[in-house]
């Protein structure tokens, strides 16, 4: 039995031998990326590189001849049965069955820790993701911007990253201002005192909810004659329902200066029941997060005067018909931006270069933001204002989110409900379960378009992804329920009885699982999770409907047994770190 502290890395093995091979075969400092793969085909050995095809052209050498100098250059590894040239000029390296084997005690001594790894080294990430307008209730695209940042953030954690999960709390804006003044008319409807509803103002009746618990709390405390609350707009405004910008926000003006100290209570009140209703939808949703950061202290601690000191200083600022715009066509926007308008008051972008100044000042290394798709305008903006204020750019890393389609008996199911508001998260949750959804949610890259099949994330069949991965899981649970062995014996299981085909190829993606974390971590790609988990599913229900575990021979049995618990483990952490539970029964 092979000592599992001297266990390998095998891409980091593999790599490392065709190295030495190069130093051997090359004489010029021609710098080369070596690149270690996964074959499909067992036929093809355990891992492929494609190097020989990289040399040809600085060697002048045909790419088969060059593979085989490497082979023969390679120093020999205690890890590899053989080594190949196949097709034009590939490296095929099998790896020893007792290599394989070996590591299988590592996994059961590891545990719920098997699969993460050093590789971020403790850096400080942060990932800010959600970060939804406070403003109504999680609708079905936020929760595959929730699925993925919260997936993403439990993968790099895995890497060995230090993780901070962050949602940006737009509690400074003009939307805030909307919702505290629809809440306020529909408190005032309460009392009987009736102002035309604006079209443009939040018509859910979640603001109705809301004025609700200000009548139930206050009775008629905050009511004012609707007079004053018209004053500066048109006449038609007395008569029909506002529904222009400008109108509303005169409307919110006047609110603000009738109600005096008292707008802020509404303010807060609607801020504080949509954060709480947020936090608890997302908390459900298996999501939670390590900072809620507020925009307005932005504001209260002097952060986005002070980044635009730093860009006037910078000489990254002009004046125009009496706004104050930011140079971003410098840094490749396709115009410059205001950050101060003529009124005085800080545009969005201005606090938001506030925020991200702060970002890397609480020393982050790097910051990850979880967009729409429909913010990719936005990028060059923000990454600009960074360069100008000689902050690297290239420390913000921008992860794009499609829109999510929901199907229905093959059919696109309407998105919206009858009160003209989106299907919520609640609603979606509710209806295919939570841990449907998260797999769902990120069984593709972020940035491609999801159909989201309803009837598909409800059945329970091979074709549902979710259920065939936690099927596989369960099956093992009751097969180890069955047996009535000590587990603690199945670390000492003699694993050179694991000889068969599926058993082998078993072994060689339990093996994979790390590589697949460092990977989903590297490309921010927890979807790469997901292709793991139902290929070590299908893997293991083959060897299910094919094999015996309980049989008579104890150390077979043994043997077996200890392998569908490290594959028990290995699906169980990979579902973890999408937010998804491992039942024990189905």
């Amino acid at each position: 039995m092979m000592n599992t502290s001297e266990l390998p890395n095998l891409k980091i093995h593999l790599s490392q031998l065709m190295q030495q091979a190069v130093d051997q075969v090359m004489t010029s400092d021609t710098a080369i990326s070596i690149e270690i793969t996964r074959t499909k085909q067992a036929s093809h050995g355990d891992y492929a590189c494609n190097l020989a095809m990289q040399l040809a052209k600085p060697l002048h050498k045909n790419p088969r001849e060059i593979a085989t100098m490497l082979i023969e250059a390679m120093p020999a590894s205690p890890s590899l049965e053989k080594v190949e040239v196949a097709g034009a000029g590939f490296i095929n390296f099998f790896i020893k069955n007792t290599v394989k084997q070996a590591y299988l005690y590592h996994i059961l001594q590891t545990g719920s820790t098997y699969g993460f790894n050093d590789a971020g080294k403790g850096k400080k990430i942060q990932v800010e993701f959600v970060s939804a307008n406070p403003t109504g209730p999680l609708h079905v695209g936020h929760g595959r911007g929730a699925a993925f940042g919260a997936s993403l953030a439990n993968v790099l954690s895995a890497a060995g990253y230090s993780v901070t999960r962050e949602y940006y709390v737009n509690d400074a804006g003009r939307q805030m201002d909307i919702l505290a003044l629809s809440t306020w008319l529909r408190y005032l409807a309460l009392n009987d005192v009736h102002v035309p509803f604006p079209e443009n103002a939040y018509q859910g009746e979640y603001v109705k909810d809301m004025a609700r618990l200000i009548y139930q709390a206050h009775a008629d405390r905050y009511v004012h004659e609707p007079a004053r609350l018209l004053d500066g707009l048109p006449e038609t405004a007395h008569e029909t329902a506002v529904n222009t910008d400008e109108d509303l926000d005169q409307l919110i003006a006047n609110a603000k200066k009738i109600l005096g100290q008292d707008y802020a209570y509404i303010h807060n009140l609607v801020l504080t029941e949509q954060l709480g209703d947020f936090r608890n939808d997302l908390m459900e949703f298996g999501v939670e997060f390590d900072t809620w950061f507020s925009e307005q202290s932005l504001f209260d601690n002097g952060l986005v005067a002070h980044a635009m000191q730093l860009l006037e200083e910078k000489k990254q600022l002009y004046r125009q018909d009496g706004a104050v715009w930011f140079r971003s066509t410098d840094f490749g926007d396709e115009k410059d931006r205001v950050v101060q308008r003529e009124n005085g008051q800080f545009t969005y972008f201005a606090s938001d270069i506030a925020y991200h100044l702060n970002k890397f000042d609480r020393g982050f290394e790097t910051v990850i933001n979880i967009w729409g798709a429909d913010h990719h305008g936005y990028i060059s903006r923000v990454k600009g204002a960074l360069q100008a204020l000689q902050l690297d750019p290239d420390k913000l890393k921008i992860a794009l989110v499609q829109f999510a389609v929901l199907y229905r008996d093959g059919k696109k199911a309407p998105m919206s409900t009858r009160s003209g508001e989106f299907v919520t998260l609640r609603e979606l949750r509710q209806e295919v379960g939570k841990d449907a959804a998260r797999f769902f949610y990120v069984m593709r890259k972020s940035d491609q378009h999801l159909d989201f099949d309803l009837d598909l994330a409800k059945s329970q069949s091979n074709e549902n992804p979710v259920y065939y991965v936690q099927y596989a899981h369960a099956r093992i649970c009751s097969v180890l329920a069955q047996w009535d062995g000590d587990p603690a014996v199945l670390v000492d299981a003699n694993t050179d009885l694991l000889t068969i085909e599926n058993e082998l190829a078993l072994l060689q993606q339990l093996i994979d699982f790390p590589d697949t974390i460092e990977a989903a971590a590297k490309e921010f790609s927890p979807h790469l999770v997901a292709f793991y988990l139902r290929e070590l599913a299908s893997e293991f229900h083959s060897y299910y409907n094919s094999t015996h575990f309980l049989v008579p021979e104890i150390a077979l049995m043994e043997a077996r047994l200890a392998l569908i618990t490290a594959i028990h483990h290995v699906l169980k952490n990979g579902l973890k770190l999408l937010g998804v539970d491992a039942p024990e029964k189905m």
